[in-house]
């Protein structure tokens, strides 16, 4: 693909996407990924992971990538140490929490909302909750009203397989509640809502701010809307192959699916760059 902004001559940070991006559709970190990453700490460059998945459901992948960064849990609305303390965390507003929880159950999607350590769900049999469940390794605590789970909001999620819902959810979402949250598709079921400074591209200008570097020293790779946002935020942009069109239009460089290493491809171009 020909690149859409001059490579950066110095590549200082790599940032990725986890579900789709660094690890398959069936969540399997491969080797080749695994080897990509200890190539990058070889080569003096930093790695960092952010995902809409809440710290501890990252947990399994942190002594495999050997991580020394923060961890951007919730896009960017908590980051973690390895150990899973928490750095800093940006809660929802409650009244803009409200507001969200409210959209999205009129539109008829479900919501599920993340607060304290706690994934709180109206029911367990759900859609994609069992898919969850397993992919982030802890159950969530099933209650009858989530009103009381608002106040203190990480991350609101509206989970939908009708796609097309979930898009339109989106734009409703960001008219309802303007610069009080940010509201962006994590996956194509999955909206998620969280504080306006909560969300990827933020990501990259914290790890500017905490690592003393230029914001186009970070390569960023992912496979979502949501990852656009690092895209347009870091120097060097790459793009898993499954990604959708407008996903790859916000990219420096398309890579193969993350089926087909995508990723490790991807580090293999950013290296090529000249780190």
């Amino acid at each position: 693909m020909t690149l859409n902004r001059k490579p950066p001559a110095k590549i200082s940070l790599v940032l990725a996407d986890v579900d789709g991006t660094l690890v398959t559709h069936d969540k399997v970190l491969t080797e080749r990924a695994q080897a990509a990453v200890h190539t990058l700490h070889d080569r003096g460059i930093r790695f960092a992971i952010t995902s809409g998945r809440p710290p501890k459901g990252m947990a399994m992948l942190f002594d495999a990538l050997q991580l020394e960064t923060p961890v951007a849990g919730f896009n960017g609305g908590q980051y973690v140490k390895t150990d899973l303390s928490i750095i800093e965390e940006h809660t929802i507003p409650a009244d803009v929490a409200r507001k969200a929880a409210k959209l999205i159950l009129d539109l008829g999607l479900d919501c599920w909302v993340y607060a304290g350590e706690d994934w709180c769900v109206r029911d367990a049999t759900a859609p994609h909750v069992a898919r969850e469940q397993w992919t982030v390794k802890f159950p969530p605590v099933v209650v009858d009203d989530l009103d009381a789970r608002l106040d203190n909001a990480v991350k609101i999620v509206g989970v939908s397989d009708d796609l097309d819902l979930v898009a339109r959810a989106e734009q409703q979402m960001h008219e309802a509640v303007g610069d009080g949250a940010s509201a962006t598709r994590s996956q194509p079921y999955y909206l998620d809502v969280t504080h306006p400074n909560a969300n990827k591209g933020d990501v990259v200008g914290y790890l500017t701010k905490l690592y003393g570097i230029a914001p186009h020293e970070i390569a960023t790779l992912g496979d979502m809307p949501n990852d656009t946002l690092m895209f347009r935020k870091g120097g060097f942009a790459v793009a898993m192959g499954q990604s959708s069109k407008e996903v790859q239009d916000e990219a420096d460089f398309v890579s193969s699916s993350s089926e087909e290493e995508g990723f490790a491809n991807g580090i293999d171009k950013i290296l090529s760059l000249g780190g």
